[in-house]
């Protein structure tokens, strides 16, 4: 009895094992907390429609992804949203706070995941 126990749970943990090697390497990243629940299905989609990339390409020429690495300019998740924010109000495309968050949400996942720095605090006096 005892010995099939072990051979079921050392097939449970190769199994697990095996499953963890298939996942993504992002799945294990966590999540800023302002981007959990964020529909990135949708997200894809409102930048498709709205043609982001075009505006983009408008604004700081190339293929327009320079616009994701202004120097500063975006150093949080908080201000990520802020500036999908500025283009909805901008551009007056009528976004619903969970649209502006789930564009933001994919932004972060394909542009900015690896790059967030520290925001600097002021010393304490």
């Amino acid at each position: 009895m005892m010995t099939a126990f072990v051979r079921r749970s050392g097939a449970a943990l190769w199994l697990g094992l095996g499953l963890s090697l298939l996942l993504p390497a992002q799945a294990s990243e966590a999540l800023p907390e302002i981007f959990v629940g964020a529909d990135l299905a949708l997200g894809e989609r409102l930048i498709r429609e709205h043609r982001c990339a075009e505006c983009h390409v408008r604004r700081v020429g190339g293929d327009g992804s320079a616009i994701y690495r202004p120097q500063g300019r975006i150093t949080t998740p908080g201000t990520l949203r802020g500036m999908v924010e500025q283009c909805n109000t901008e551009l007056n495309l009528g976004l619903f706070p969970e649209e502006v968050s789930a564009i933001a949400a994919v932004l972060h996942r394909d542009h900015y995941r690896a790059g967030w720095r520290q925001a600097a605090r002021p010393a304490s006096r």
